[in-house]
């Protein structure tokens, strides 16, 4: 009897250790590798592209075809993923949604938003740092930020958008425009409806090419990162640590500002209005 017992103490003692060493299948939740294996499953990275925001995004209007520094960084992203661009036309007011209803993996060039920030991540490290600039009508630059801050002044931004935060915290007594793409901005600007536009400084600068007003680099100078950001979703840890990497990468070898500098001397853009030792 007690043989008979210890025999079946021992069976069931063997059965539980092979359930203990049997593999699990991993969930979304445990495998942090989870979108990286979604995404190469599909065989494309979704990411937005927006038309009037060149020289990041260019579109080609005889074929449709996209390039500019912005889909290059995406593009070098996909083929380290092993899979293709698809892109997805988008405005930056529109990220957020755009996120939530799995249109896009990821996004570039974005600045870190609060609101934004509840329903993305941002990876911490910027891919690069420009500076928040203001358009203003020709011959009427600007040193200061309080020098717009006025009720008789209009102050024009992309609905949605961080310079939309900037203005509305720098410029409390000023009149703020918000419009839906840069397009109807410089619209404004040049119809006479608006006394400045907010952009970060390389976008503004490359805008000064259609000479269509000046671009000021105003006082105090507020830093902008470029940053990455990825949807908050189960798996993606090792999503964000491997962009994290390409992103080292990138800026430690000078990869990031030699293709920046690349293709702003390619459109003609003037850095010169920079700052000694600014540093993108």
């Amino acid at each position: 009897m007690k043989l008979t017992v210890i025999r079946t103490f021992i069976a069931a003692l063997t059965i539980g250790l092979g359930l203990l060493s049997a593999p699990i299948a991993a969930s979304a939740d445990d495998n942090p590798s989870a979108v990286i294996d979604q995404i190469r499953a599909s065989g494309v990275l979704k990411v937005p592209v927006m038309t009037g925001e060149e020289p990041g995004y260019i579109k080609d209007p005889a074929t449709g075809q996209w390039s500019g520094f912005y889909y290059e960084f995406l593009g070098e992203i996909a083929t380290q993923l092993g899979v293709k661009l698809e892109p997805v036309e988008t405005t930056w007011g529109n990220l957020a949604a755009d996120f939530q209803s799995n249109k896009i993996d990821i996004a570039i060039g974005v600045n870190p938003n609060p609101k934004r920030g509840l329903v993305v991540d941002y990876l911490w490290e910027p891919l690069f740092t420009d500076a928040w600039a203001v358009l203003t009508p020709p011959g009427k630059p600007v040193k200061t930020w309080a020098e717009l801050n006025s009720p008789d002044k209009t102050v024009v931004v992309q609905k949605g958008s961080t310079m939309q935060v900037v203005a509305e915290a720098l410029l409390p007594k000023a009149k703020i425009t918000p419009v839906e793409d840069r397009g109807l901005a410089l619209m404004e600007l040049q119809a006479g409806r608006a006394d400045g536009v907010v952009f970060s400084i390389f976008d503004a600068l490359q805008i000064t090419n259609q000479k269509i007003g000046n671009v000021s680099l105003p006082e105090p100078i507020l830093r902008n990162p470029a940053t990455l950001a990825v949807a908050r979703k189960p798996g993606n840890a090792g999503f964000i640590n491997f962009l994290t990497n390409w992103i080292l990468q990138e800026r430690s070898l000078g990869l990031a500002q030699g293709k920046l500098a690349r293709s702003w001397e390619a459109r003609g853009i003037d850095l010169s209005i920079l700052p000694a030792g600014f540093s993108f």
